[in-house]
């Protein structure tokens, strides 16, 4: 069966990719625009529920606009689904990423400008330069001027995922959510481990098969996998995860967890996996 989650097709359109196409679908390459806005919804359908968010300056391929809304993938996981058409702009070449857990677009190089909107950690921007006192902000081709402490060039790769999903601490949980200000288990995940250069896919149940089960005792970076739920090892004993119990991301002994998760939630664990690095 198709997983439509990856199904480069719709009623009326597929990618030039497709091995098998329904006779009369318009096949296209599809062209690349970028994320305009903060955050924007990727749903399943037009007007239907978020299937995960997409963030400020990501590169979004749309495959058909229709109705006031872009149809197309998100080529760095390959997520299929529908975007609000005004969400997207030109395309850019990006140059850094946001690091911190959210920041600010200023109208001006100072920290008592207007803000323009909030950007998310994740958010791709395309620098020109450095400016402002002592070149605490960064200019953006797009215009506007963000800290420099807040920002790291693409080529960045964390040292530590756990480090990074800790970043996220105390974020509300958000089914779906991928950004700063809401985010969800596995989004959680797939930040962590993307900011550290491990490829990751979406959603809990894709990442539990990306990588080997171990069989031995759990360490950090380690994933814990329930069915529908994935939680992050920070040592041997807690563990970090964005979950529905206490509405937010949070750090707590695995063992508590496990058996709250076991008796109320998702049943005992499937499996433990190490991701490659």
């Amino acid at each position: 069966m198709t997983d439509r989650r990856f199904h480069r097709a719709n009623a009326r359109v597929g990618h030039a990719g497709l091995i098998e196409a329904h006779p009369g679908l318009r096949l296209t390459e599809g062209t690349t625009r970028r994320v305009g806005v903060p955050v924007a919804d990727l749903c399943a359908a037009p007007d239907g529920g978020r299937d995960k968010q997409m963030l400020f300056g990501q590169a979004f391929t749309v495959l058909e606009d229709h109705e006031g809304w872009a149809f197309g993938f998100d080529p760095t996981d390959g997520y299929v689904g529908y975007l609000p058409s005004p969400s997207l702009s030109e395309p850019v070449t990006a140059t850094h990423r946001v690091t911190a857990r959210s920041s600010h677009l200023y109208t001006r190089a100072d920290i008592k400008s207007a803000d323009l909107m909030a950007l998310s950690y994740g958010s791709l921007l395309a620098v020109t330069g450095e400016t402002g006192e002592t070149g605490a902000f960064v200019e953006l081709a797009t215009g506007g001027f963000v800290p420099r402490q807040h920002v790291a060039p693409l080529g960045w790769v964390a040292a530590d995922p756990v480090a990074q999903a800790e970043a996220f601490l105390g974020t509300p949980y958000l089914w779906g959510g991928n950004n700063g200000a809401g985010i969800d288990c596995s989004g959680l995940v797939q930040q962590a481990l993307l900011a550290a250069g491990v490829p990751c896919p979406r959603d809990s149940d894709l990442q539990s098969v990306a990588w080997p089960e171990i069989t031995g005792p759990a360490q950090r970076g380690d994933l814990v996998f329930w069915k529908g739920h994935v939680a992050m090892m920070v040592s041997d004993t807690d563990m970090i995860h964005a979950n529905a119990h206490h509405m937010a991301v949070a750090v707590e002994p695995f063992a508590e967890a496990r058996a709250r998760i076991q008796a109320k939630e998702f049943g005992d664990v499937l499996r433990i996996t190490r991701p490659a690095r």
